[in-house]
């Protein structure tokens, strides 16, 4: 027997000096690929690659029960801007290096050994899942399709994320 959809609410963040509501392809990509699964994206914005303005939204979403998820897009490379996953370290109760590992793995058919300058990671910040992305759509677009969507999605078998959130306040 199939379990039935359970739509969640997410956050979607994009880390850019550059990017305008209108210029910005990957948190648009994040956003409607949410939508389309069936998804509520509840808060939106763009930060600067600004470590305190980035761990303030982050600290402000995942402490907001109305937030079951937030993705970020940007910021996850290994230059001096780069500083996403730093901005979150202090806010992870538990981490998920499965994402990333998993990520890596799935984007090295697409750009190579290039995959390994990319920090994209996940974590569960108190009760609210976070993961982090790369800037590029393509990127994004990987992440969503073959991890974020059926993780999300209560019907995946045989386990999801949906499932387990009842669980993280033990």
């Amino acid at each position: 027997m199939q379990s039935e959809f359970q739509p969640i609410n997410a956050a979607v963040l994009t880390v850019s000096d550059t990017r305008t509501p209108e210029t910005d392809k990957s948190g648009g990509a994040i956003a409607d690929s949410l939508i389309a699964a069936g998804h509520v994206v509840c808060k939106r914005r763009i930060v600067p690659d600004s470590l305190d303005e980035i761990r303030k939204t982050l600290a402000e979403w995942t402490a907001d029960p109305g937030v079951d998820v937030v993705i970020a897009t940007g910021g996850t490379g290994i230059t001096g801007r780069d500083v996403t996953p730093e901005a979150m370290a202090p806010l992870v109760t538990k981490a998920i290096p499965g994402f990333g590992e998993l990520f890596r793995y799935l984007s090295y058919a697409d750009i190579g050994t290039a995959t390994i300058q990319s920090r994209a990671e996940g974590a569960l910040c108190g009760t609210t899942l976070v993961f982090l992305l790369p800037g590029s759509t393509g990127a994004v677009r990987l992440a969503l399709s073959k991890i974020l969507i059926p993780q999300l999605d209560s019907r995946t078998k045989p386990c999801n994320f949906v499932e387990l959130m009842v669980r993280f306040k033990e």
